[in-house]
This record gives structure tokens, sequence and C-alpha cells, in this order.
């Protein structure tokens, strides 16, 4: 991060291997201010899942995947790709 280097970390929301709660409890102690709080990111109507956005690293969801996303949810994997290399935020 002080590097300048963009970090995504995703998690799929039934993902029993590393689940969101433990993601979300290990980003709390690194101590990162909050930029945009939690907000649902879309997959066309639908909620993709949900994203928090820190100083220097974003955190999503990805709604109805367990812990390979694209193998579960392969569009909103594609959203979220593509989202990160465009350096933009994920849908609203």
């Amino acid at each position: 991060m002080a590097a300048g280097l963009r970090i995504w970390m995703f998690s799929g929301d039934t993902d029993s291997v590393v689940p969101v709660t433990a993601t979300r409890f290990s980003l709390s102690h690194l101590n990162l201010k909050i930029k945009t709080p939690w907000y649902p990111w879309y997959s066309g109507t639908q909620v993709g899942g949900w994203t928090e956005v820190y100083d220097g690293l974003t955190f999503a969801t990805i709604r109805g995947a367990g812990h390979e996303v694209p193998l579960f949810q392969p569009k909103r994997a594609f959203i979220l790709f593509q989202s990160f290399l465009a350096g933009k935020e994920l849908p609203k």
C-alpha cells in the first residue's frame, strides 16, 4: 500500500474456508481509514455483493459465491475483475 499499489481483496459470501467475517476481523486490525463505507454493488439489477473501500485497499464480497468465486458466480467475478483493471469502484 505504501508503494501506491491498488489492492483488492474479495470473498464469496458463502465461503466456509475463508469466511467474510474472518476477513473483516483481520482488516479491522490494520486500522485503515474507511473512504467509502459498506454499500451494495450491482450485477445488472441484482445485488452482486457488498464492498467497503479503505485508504489503499478495497474489500468486496460476491453474493452467492463460495471459496472459488469464478466457479460459483462467473458473471459477478468478471464484473469484479473488470472494475479492478479499469481502476473503477464496483457499480452502485
